[in-house]
């Protein structure tokens, strides 16, 4: 897939709870995990909306046993595994419902990329791993590719790209752990 019209924003961190997603403007989106006073460890995604701005788009509470917890995205509460639901029709493939109603995928493709694909089998955006590279933010590991006119051409707007940007990180981590 070329990069002609995606918008490419490097990913920071093994880690992907722990880190951050940036393109040549500066740093858009941010993961960043702790600890809270009761011990249950919380992920918060931010994403900057100007300079020294940030709005929250999720918060993350993990499970005691470092397992997937509960997402509160916006106003609304679900389980983590309702954003990585097992894809019976593809190993290795997740299920999510994005904020617009539809279904989308997460599945591994022919060219060791995960892309994300819409009800009519369109990739509107991929994850491709990279050879660890050092930037001034941050060592980067991966890229997260929104493919700007893909399907109905708007994986760019705010709720659907965060919702991706979400469940690509809990793809990665389902992924990396076994889960």
């Amino acid at each position: 897939m070329a990069n002609t019209g995606n918008e490419v924003l490097s990913w920071t961190s093994q880690d992907p709870r722990q880190s951050q997603l940036f393109g040549s403007y500066g740093v858009l989106y941010r993961f960043q995990t702790d600890t809270n006073n009761q011990g249950q460890t919380i992920t918060t995604l931010w994403r900057a909306i100007r300079a020294n701005k940030e709005d929250r788009v999720a918060k993350l509470e993990w499970a005691p046993n470092g397992g997937l917890g509960r997402a509160v995205i916006g106003k609304s509460t679900l389980p983590m595994a309702d954003l990585v639901r097992r894809d019976p029709r593809v190993l290795d493939g997740r299920i999510f419902n994005g904020p617009d109603g539809y279904q989308y995928r997460w599945r591994p493709s022919h060219n060791s990329y995960n892309d994300v694909v819409d009800q009519n089998e369109n990739v509107i955006a991929f994850y491709r791993p990279i050879r660890p590279q050092r930037y001034n933010i941050g060592e980067v590991y991966g890229e997260l590719h929104f493919v700007r006119n893909a399907g109905a051409g708007v994986v760019m707007h705010p709720p659907l790209m965060d919702t991706v940007t979400v469940t690509a990180m809990l793809y990665r981590f389902v992924t990396a752990y076994g889960l």
